[in-house]
């Protein structure tokens, strides 16, 4: 079992983990579609206090809509170096990156991975990914695998 008493961040990917790595492209540009499930999770979170950052290589107005919809003000979105972006959070945060999770999906993601004290993935992610991650989600990216791992912070929450 995955020790989660000391963390004190939920650092997030969007595309492949948020959404299903789908891009819809309309009329008005790239429509990206979010689980519900997921949502409610980083609402109970950030009820709770627990600061929930993304950090993105893309940067999509869908995605800032979302992060406002959830209260989530660690944005981090057109980060081509996502390592430094989460150093950064977890300066502003005063905390070590040793307390953060990280979650991604893809290999630009494995040095942010590297650097969080726990590394998760949804199931579809990138099979390197895997094998570099303390927690491997069992449903995929958009599909309620960001809803597991807030389960799992809300449960350590509750006991520590």
């Amino acid at each position: 079992m995955i020790k989660l008493e000391g963390i004190r961040l939920l650092a997030l990917d969007v595309d492949g983990v948020l959404t299903d790595g789908g891009l819809y492209y309309g009329p008005e540009g790239v429509v990206q579609k979010f689980n519900s499930a997921d949502g409610a999770g980083i609402i109970e979170l950030r009820r709770r206090g627990f600061p929930v950052a993304l950090i993105s290589f893309r940067d999509f107005p869908a995605t800032r809509r979302r992060a406002a919809d959830l209260g989530i003000e660690l944005l981090c979105l057109g980060s081509h170096e996502k390592t430094e972006a989460l150093r950064n959070v977890c300066k502003n945060l005063s905390i070590d990156c040793e307390a953060a999770i990280f979650m991604g999906d893809g290999l630009m993601d494995l040095p942010a991975i590297r650097t969080a004290g726990i590394g998760a993935c949804p199931a579809g992610a990138h099979p390197l990914v895997k094998t570099e991650c303390d927690i491997v989600t069992k449903k995929t990216g958009g599909n309620g695998a960001v809803r597991e791992v807030v389960d799992m912070l809300l449960e350590s929450l509750k006991n520590g």
